[in-house]
Parts: C-alpha cells; structure tokens; sequence
C-alpha cells in the first residue's frame, strides 16, 4: 500500500486519538481549567488535533528505523524514545510559534511550568512525550502494523478516510475564518490573546447573559460577535 494512504490514515487515528487525550486532561488535570468542566480541546470545532497527528506519523516513522549502530538493545530503544520526545517538542514548538507569530494566538501556556521556554514548551511535557514514546512503541506501534495491513486489504475503507479529511478541511476553514477575527482585534492592540483563558471568558460571559453553555462552537455567543467579545475581554483583562 501507498506510503501516503497509510500516513493519513494513521494521521486520522492520531488526531481523534489526541483530541480523546486531551478532553480528558483538561477535565481533571489542566491549571487553565479550575471549573473542572468538559472543554472541546484545540482550535477546531470537531474532534480532531493535528498535532497529535503529526506526532503519530513522526513516531511510526521514526518506530521503524534501523537503531542497530547501537549495540546493547537497551541504549537502542534509549536513543529512540530520546529521538521521539525530542521530535514531538519540536512539532509542539512550531506549531505553537506558527499561531502565535501568524494569528496573534497562544493554543497553550507553559509559562507557570518549571524549564519552559516561551511557554510554548517545557521540561515537563518533553518528558510526558518521552514516556508516550515508550507507550506507543511497546502498545500501540504493533496495533498500527496490523490496522495498515488490514487497510491494504479492504481499500474501500479509505473513502472514510476521504471523507474525514473532507469534513476537516471545512472544520479547518471555519475555525481559521475564527482566528481571523481574533488576529485582527489582537495586531490592532499588539497582544497575543491566550486561547484558553479567553474561551472561559466567554463560558463566563454565557452564564452572565443565561446562555446555553456549548461544547461545540464554544467562542459563539448569541448576544454578542466574536470581536466585541475579545475587546471586552482585552479592556478587562
């Protein structure tokens, strides 16, 4: 099978899977959620987040090269969880500095965390991506062998794959469309908004007005526009 077809298929699985692990991190563990509510994670509207996708790819391709120039095989898997951490700091890194240099938006915020640079990555995040590292070589890189097998087997199964893309071009298309307006507002007052904190903003000002609280199209306020909004919360802040 294609080298493509199969990076966006477990592109797929590692956005969904990503977006899972992160639902639940925010809920009972993030700093940015005090609430302790159900917060739909990333910029995107539907379950979906390319880093995660990203990430997946870079650890399968990485999960399959040749480590035998080290000899003991204990420094070899050593070597390739160090390369993984390192690379999906890098992934994190760069797409946090792309929003924030292109949209005048931070996703996420380190800067409480020990060992950070920018806030954009830490010491403690490398580490987590180290131990995901081990997890997925020992647990989930042999599932991924035999999902890509089966998939060469049952090509049909990619027109799913086709209309998950599908659904997220216009997923992608909307919430930049979002971002658009937040860039404006954030150049014109030379800040970078904090994502995180200007969604409970908003979660806040909706319980004000008596709004329905949404998981979905959590920046949408009925009473007010996404501009107004961000100037309430930057003349506030």
């Amino acid at each position: 099978m294609k080298k493509w077809l199969s990076l966006a298929f477990i592109f797929s699985i590692g956005s969904f899977l990503g977006w899972i692990l992160e639902l639940f991190f925010r809920r009972f563990f993030s700093r940015a959620n005090p609430e302790r509510k159900w917060i739909n994670p990333g910029f995107l509207v539907g379950p979906c987040l390319p880093l995660y996708g990203f990430s997946l790819c870079v650890l399968y391709l990485l999960a399959e090269i040749d480590v035998s120039f080290i000899q003991q095989p204990i420094l070899q898997k050593g070597f390739l969880f160090v390369c993984m951490s390192i690379c999906i700091t890098g992934i994190e890194y760069v797409a946090g500095l792309i929003f924030i240099k292109g949209m005048h938006v931070k996703l996420w915020d380190y800067s409480q965390e020990k060992c950070n640079y920018r806030g954009i990555i830490c010491l403690k995040f490398t580490i987590f991506w180290y131990l995901l590292s081990v997890f997925y070589v020992y647990f989930i890189h042999p599932n991924i062998i035999d999902s890509i097998q089966w998939l060469a087997g049952n090509l049909s199964f990619s027109f799913f794959i086709g209309i998950f893309y599908g659904v997220l071009m216009i997923d992608v298309g909307y919430s930049l469309n979002i971002l658009k307006y937040i860039k404006i507002i954030a150049k014109e007052k030379e800040v970078v908004v904090q994502y995180e904190q200007f969604r409970l903003h908003v979660a806040k000002l909706r319980k004000i007005f008596k709004e329905k609280e949404r998981f979905i199209f959590s920046l949408k306020l009925d009473h007010s526009t996404i501009k107004d909004t961000l100037k309430h919360y930057l003349d506030n802040k």
